[in-house]
């Protein structure tokens, strides 16, 4: 990839996440409302280092995009969202996202969530995109329902985590 697309919406501007943007990223992924159900949490600054590395390397090694989420006018950080274990060969790619939570209830992921997917289908050529929800996660599962993925089933106690088995929703969306 020559340069970093760009997305835009009404309200938001995707762009490439930045070294300058860890402050916020940290804010983020340690803040005890965002960190339940997103899988990664970091306890230090020094330690949001190793995610930003993985955003780099996503886009270096072509596993992935992700997006840093912002206000278009303002340019206030609101969270990160992409594509992550992007399976060249059978044409599909795992979403995610997540959004601080001064931005939560706002409508953000309805508007940025069709972009992002329409940039997988058109310009990463995607068949496929998956959504992977832990099923405790309500407010997720409330937003994918907005959203035109579709609910494939849960698969029951099939990951450990903090000591005790979680189920996790598979929905998905083919082009």
């Amino acid at each position: 990839m020559d340069t970093f697309p760009e997305l835009t919406t009404e309200r938001c501007r995707l762009r490439q996440i930045r070294p300058s943007d860890q402050a916020a990223v940290f804010q983020g992924l340690s803040h005890p409302e965002v960190i339940p159900y997103y899988g990664v949490s970091f306890s230090t600054f020094e330690e949001t280092a190793e995610q930003m590395r993985w955003y780099a390397d996503l886009e270096a090694n072509q596993t992935g995009i992700w997006w840093a989420i912002c206000d278009r006018h303002d340019g206030t950080f609101f969270g990160a969202g992409g594509f992550n274990g992007w399976d060249h060969t059978h044409r599909k790619a795992e979403i995610g996202f997540w959004l601080l939570p001064v931005a939560w209830g706002r409508g953000l992921m309805q508007e940025v969530m069709p972009e992002i997917c329409r940039y997988g289908f058109d310009r990463m050529q995607l068949h496929r995109i998956e959504g992977f929800v832990e099923s405790e996660n309500v407010r997720c599962k409330n937003a994918m329902a907005k959203l035109p993925f579709h609910h494939e089933g849960t698969m029951r106690d099939c990951e450990m985590k903090n000591g005790k088995w979680i189920s996790v929703d598979i929905y998905a969306l083919v082009h």
